[in-house]
């Protein structure tokens, strides 16, 4: 079966990092795009950053841009997330999800595969 896996998550303070990996299994993800997503209790889920196919592409939401960077290793089965600058309303559950296009898109409904989550917790 095909699986999504993170890590990475854990309690920071505001200011600080936090690196997020994803390993996909199953199948090839080398000619898909990835994405994170992350949901806080009460809110909805919304898209944080995407990467297309080849790597060379990546997109993000206004909110964190300047602060996150995406990539994905060589085999493109994994994706990172390198979070810098961290705020507590970045606090969430984040989410490794796999799409079925080239190029990144940033609704939930356009992956087919999504990883449990993993929990930021960002004090102030």
């Amino acid at each position: 079966q095909v699986q999504l896996v993170e890590s990475g998550g854990g309690l920071v303070q505001a200011g600080g990092s936090l690196r997020l990996s994803c390993v996909a299994s199953g199948r090839t993800f080398s000619n898909v795009a990835m994405g994170w997503f992350r949901q806080a209790p009460g809110k909805e889920r919304e898209f944080v950053s995407g990467i297309d196919w080849r790597g060379g592409y990546t997109y993000y939401a206004d909110s964190v841009k300047g602060r996150f960077t995406i990539s994905r290793g060589i085999t493109k089965n994994t994706v990172f997330l390198q979070m810098n600058s961290l705020k507590p309303e970045d606090t969430a559950v984040y989410y490794c999800a796999a799409g079925s296009s080239y190029f990144v898109q940033t609704t939930p409904g356009q992956y087919d595969y999504w990883g449990q989550g993993t929990q930021v917790t960002v004090s102030s």
